[in-house]
């Protein structure tokens, strides 16, 4: 089948969660989530089987995505590297593209830029946006007591009828659905990008009682569990740094923390079926391209560890789903990322046209060929870690069945994805494998330097430290965004018309 063009400009909507494993959704066939309304979508367009973020931590991912470009080209090292303005990003090419464009939710910029082209913020991010939340690689093995995950959130998982979490989802999903409600009402005719990007379901593992009760207790699958000794390095240091090693966790906390997880991820599904019925009920629709994705996933207590940091499939995968005018139904089982994100988008901003001149070179390919019904995808796609719980960078690739992992300080894994989809048999020194074992590791050696970027690494570290201690001393001057609301134009004002301002938002 050939390539199918999309509708000229039609409208884009990024539904995005926060540590969101396809694992443990319906819409890849998790036996008890409930994800009604992905599951909708999927089943009116496409759904990727092996998309991955290009690096497994929320502000790293989050860049990579909004840039198309690998972290260790735009310095995106871990969640305290700031992103600079100097980088192209989708919001900036969905502009020169005619689009108008906004953001509701987390993206995790750090910077003094919080805006990195979108037109509008609609809120303020759940996340600081200085340099606090620092690694140090020449300290590697002490941990950051004030912000790294613990066993905490295991015992303190359950039920509340707010959060801090549920605070902020509760505004980016209004705020989004205020917004595509205002584009449906004005007059401004160009096609709209939006990004609606939900917190949920990171943990801690709370849920409100009603989506709590979707799920029993006794139902609640239990993680894959490795020993110590059956760990890959880079997994005990993950176990050490979240207290697994020193604290532990019990069955019961496992369920309780897996329940909570699920119950937040139907809770996510929720603003994604109220999204889509906006766009339904405002007659926009049929012309939006709407994509749900995550930044990375969750381990959720499978080799032993929870959260991500890891290139083990439940941290390193994401959802993808894309439908809309042009795609066609099915899936798609090539190996894809983040990185492919931006090409996508420009792709189907233009209708496979000339792209608006680009800023910088991309590290990701156009999936657009395979969402619209066209031939065989390339089967590949590179990751890149630089953040906590390591010393040195970690690196990834996955291409066709086969996944390497290459630390300067640990062993390489290597891991047939198809036969092995928990990566329980690690193939690297295997003689029947030992072919491509020295393939992906000269491989490795010609595609990074891994001295030079642990060398940038720390040097960035490093200043951000100083700089950090400089910018706590009082007076305080945030980064954070502060949302922009023109109240003197909101509603009924004086200088409008009673009766003309009724009828104008009327929809």
């Amino acid at each position: 089948m050939g390539t199918v063009a999309p509708m000229a400009s039609p409208n884009v909507l990024i539904i995005m969660a926060d540590q969101l494993a396809p694992h443990f959704t319906g819409t890849y066939g998790h036996p008890l989530v409930k994800t009604p309304n992905i599951d909708a979508l999927a089943e009116r367009g496409v759904r990727f089987d092996n998309a991955y973020c290009h690096s497994p931590l929320c502000a790293p991912a989050r860049f990579s995505m909004m840039s198309g470009q690998a972290v260790s080209k735009i310095d995106a090292w871990d969640n305290a590297s700031e992103f600079s303005a100097a980088v192209p990003t989708l919001a900036h090419y969905m502009k020169l593209s005619g689009y108008r464009t906004a953001l509701s939710g987390k993206m995790h910029f750090v910077g003094p830029d919080q805006l990195h082209g979108f037109d509008q913020r609609l809120t303020t991010d759940i996340y600081p946006a200085d340099f606090a939340w620092t690694p140090n690689w020449e300290q590697a093995d002490e941990r950051i007591g004030k912000w790294y995950h613990n066993m905490d959130v295991l015992r303190d998982a359950g039920q509340a009828v707010t959060t801090y979490q549920i605070d902020y989802d509760e505004e980016v999903g209004f705020a989004a659905r205020r917004h595509l409600l205002n584009v449906a009402r004005d007059t401004d005719d160009r096609p709209f990008f939006l990004i609606a990007s939900f917190i949920h379901p990171h943990d801690p593992y709370v849920a409100r009682p009603e989506w709590w009760g979707l799920y029993d207790d006794d139902d609640i699958d239990l993680p894959d569990m490795l020993s110590p000794a059956e760990m890959d390095p880079h997994t005990k240091r993950v176990h050490h740094g979240i207290e697994a090693d020193a604290v532990g966790f019990t069955p019961d906390q496992a369920r309780n923390a897996r329940h909570g997880y699920y119950a937040n991820t139907s809770y996510f599904d929720d603003w994604v079926g109220s999204l889509v019925r906006t766009l339904d009920e405002t007659g926009q629709l049929d012309n939006t391209v709407v994509m749900v994705v995550s930044d990375h996933g969750d381990m959720l207590g499978d080799r032993g560890v929870w959260f991500k940091m890891s290139f083990h499939e439940r941290s390193a995968r994401v959802p993808l789903v894309m439908a809309g005018p042009g795609i066609h139904q099915g899936s798609i089982d090539a190996a894809c990322s983040h990185l492919d994100l931006l090409p996508t988008l420009l792709d189907i901003a233009t209708a496979g046209g000339n792209w608006p001149e680009l800023g910088a070179d991309l590290d990701g390919r156009s999936l657009w060929d395979g969402a619209s019904g066209g031939g065989a995808q390339p089967d590949e796609t590179f990751g890149e870690y630089c953040g906590e719980m390591t010393s040195h960078p970690m690196f990834m690739i996955r291409r066709g069945k086969f996944k390497y992992i290459h630390c300067d300080t640990d062993p390489p894994l290597l891991f047939d994805m198809s036969a092995d989809p928990l990566e329980r048999a690690n193939l690297a020194d295997e003689p029947s494998h030992s072919e491509a074992a020295r393939s992906f590791a000269a491989e490795v050696q010609q595609r990074w330097d891994s001295e030079s970027i642990r060398s940038r690494v720390v040097d960035s570290q490093r200043a951000r430290r100083t700089l950090h201690a400089a910018m706590s001393e009082p007076p305080i001057n945030s980064w954070d965004y502060q949302p922009v609301s023109d109240v003197a134009n909101m509603y009924v004002r004086n200088h409008m018309d009673w009766a003309e301002a009724g009828s104008r938002s009327r929809l």
